[in-house]
């Protein structure tokens, strides 16, 4: 019985990378990292709220030298205004990911972001503060009923 040979398997993103590759090139990315890693560039309370969306290029004048681009952001309505003021803030960040001055200004379009958000599920009431509403609602016949609005009233006094 012969033994099989070592696996070869490629990780996922390797296969993929043509297709990204030319799915990015087409909103003007030269690397997809800005938008992968645009939580770790922008920052968690910028990323939170915005997301790249492409970098329009300017066209090159012959004997000139390379403009830089607009980079423009998807943000969610509220937040625009905010983000509008970290624009410096926004720039320096991208520029020093890059390496140089690849982007000059920023462009805003409001609407929802793209990426699907896990609803943050709350934790349980503490179980000393749901005896403790539980005591007032001795009153109440039915034991899952009461236990229910136990739970409940310990949640609301927690926030």
């Amino acid at each position: 019985m012969s033994r099989p040979g070592p696996i070869s398997a490629k990780p996922l993103s390797l296969l993929l990378n043509d297709v990204f590759k030319e799915a990015y090139a087409k909103q003007g990315f030269a690397a997809r990292e800005l938008v992968t890693r645009w939580a770790e560039i922008a920052g968690p309370q910028i990323a939170a709220h915005s997301e790249p969306l492409k970098m329009q290029w300017p066209r090159p004048v012959e004997g000139q030298p390379q403009e830089p681009a607009t980079l423009v952001l998807r943000v969610e309505g509220p937040m625009a205004l905010e983000i509008q003021h970290s624009s410096d803030v926004i720039l320096e960040r991208v520029n020093r990911f890059f390496g140089w001055s690849a982007v000059g200004k920023l462009a805003f379009r409001q609407a929802p972001l793209s990426r699907i958000r896990r609803p943050v599920r709350p934790r349980p009431p503490d179980p000393k503060s749901v005896a403790k509403v539980a005591e007032t609602l001795g009153s109440i016949e039915d034991d899952q009923l009461r236990d229910a609005l136990a739970r409940l009233g310990a949640a609301i006094k927690r926030n």
